[in-house]
């Protein structure tokens, strides 16, 4: 069963023109592929009568690609929520991060919430190398892909569905990676 996902327009690349049409845009997913792009009723109607409704208001694009990943996963800590007291929310790096006991344990909590920032900002592909084991770990069980650099994205029938739904304020409202949704706002 494909997933259609219904958005007010579309960005086919991270800084082309925005499509708009009566009644919306849409992108349908099939596994982890986009099967078709376009006018919602046209997406809809190739998509079939069982296939998966989600509507978004918003833009439709390409995730972001984060080329500073290794330095904001690997240089800094992002606090479990059980810290917050103690740490705040906040990413601590320099002296704040010198002074904790950083375990490997530690590393890899911090990169899966690091990870999580970043598939809340829309987020779809990053750049490494990642040096410490536990936050590679991290990264490949995330499903994000790791680019050797950034790689103009685009969104095309038959390519990858990794994209985002963003706000419009520029926020993220949803991030989906092939062809699973990993974040929504809620």
């Amino acid at each position: 069963m494909s997933t259609v996902h219904r958005v007010r327009a579309v960005r086919l690349t991270e800084d082309g023109e925005l499509l708009e049409a009566p009644g919306g845009y849409a992108v349908a997913v099939s596994g982890s592929l986009i099967a078709a792009i376009g006018p919602y009723e046209r997406v809809r109607a190739e998509a079939g009568e069982h296939a998966r409704v989600r509507e978004w208001d918003g833009v439709l694009a390409p995730g972001r690609h984060e080329p500073h990943a290794a330095a904001y996963l690997e240089a800094a800590y992002h606090p479990d929520p059980r810290e917050a007291d103690a740490l705040g929310t906040e990413p601590l790096t320099g002296a704040a991060l010198a002074a904790l006991e950083m375990t490997d344990t530690r590393w890899g909590g911090s990169a899966r919430r690091g990870v999580q920032r970043l598939l809340a900002a829309g987020t779809t592909s990053l750049s490494g190398p990642f040096v410490r084991a536990s936050v590679r770990t991290a990264v490949e069980r995330s499903g994000i892909r790791v680019l050797p650099g950034p790689r103009p994205a685009a969104l095309a029938v038959s390519a990858p569905a990794d994209f985002a739904v963003f706000a419009a304020d520029g926020t993220a409202l949803v991030t989906v990676l092939d062809g699973r949704l990993v974040y929504r706002r809620r």
